[in-house]
């Protein structure tokens, strides 16, 4: 964006953070900024329109909401990206998926933790309640940006040594061919949205004001027994989910 702004017009009876986000909507449509790429911040804006900092908030949060930008906690706006197609089929795989799209996948794990199932995980495993499941917690990156926050259970009586696996390697799909499962696939998901947490907001680095995707999946075995129950949080505006038949 050009130092050599336009100036408001502060008797038209049109908001001064309305037409400050059409004059920064203007410029991201004119290529002045690349998708991805960060825009000045707070400080700066508020010097060049010589408004304060709330009026250029109230003008970013606007334009996230349209998906023009997207804001993360911490860093800043950035030029809001193409979405990412992510197909929910029989047999999803993230890593596969991001490449297919010409884009680099990542992921690093958050939490490993053996913890008793609560009523809906064991309903999902069909398992007891309060028998102990192995919790993975993950988050899945594209291009190191932040798409989903998984969080896998897997039947800890079935599955003794998938605890000691996955800190060896985070691979689930490895981890469950050693444990005896070489092939796996989705039974049923489940999708709704809704408003982040703060730490899930914190995470995918994205605004509290922005809703994620939550997708509550079951994987079974050859023989339809169920071995992971995944509940997968999705930045919204970074992924689409594409129901495949």
């Amino acid at each position: 964006m050009t130092s050599d702004l336009p100036m408001l017009d502060r008797g038209a009876g049109v908001a001064l953070w309305r037409q400050i986000g059409a004059v920064i909507e203007a410029a991201i449509k004119a290529g002045q900024h690349a998708p991805g790429e960060r825009l000045p911040t707070e400080a700066e804006l508020s010097a060049r329109f010589r408004v304060n900092r709330h009026t250029i908030r109230r003008a970013m949060e606007e334009l996230e909401g349209r998906g023009m930008v997207r804001i993360e906690q911490g860093r800043g706006s950035f030029v809001a990206e193409d979405v990412l197609d992510y197909p929910l089929g029989p047999r999803t795989r993230f890593s596969e998926i991001i490449r297919s799209q010409n884009r680099e996948p990542a992921g690093r794990l958050l939490r490993l933790a053996e913890i008793p199932a609560d009523a809906r995980i064991a309903e999902l495993l069909e398992i007891r309640s309060g028998r102990h499941v192995v919790l993975a917690e993950r988050i899945a990156m594209a291009d190191g940006r932040p798409v989903a926050l998984g969080s896998h259970h897997f039947p800890a009586q079935r599955f003794p040594r998938i605890l000691a696996l996955l800190r060896e390697d985070p691979s689930i799909t490895r981890a469950l061919a050693e444990s005896g499962v070489p092939d796996y696939r989705r039974r049923i998901t489940r999708i709704t949205a809704r408003m982040p947490t703060a730490e899930e907001a914190e995470v995918l680095q994205q605004s509290r004001s922005r809703p994620v995707i939550v997708a509550e999946a079951v994987n079974i075995d050859a023989d339809g027994k169920p071995v992971d129950a995944t509940l997968t949080r999705y930045a919204a505006g970074r992924a689409q989910l594409v129901v495949e038949s």
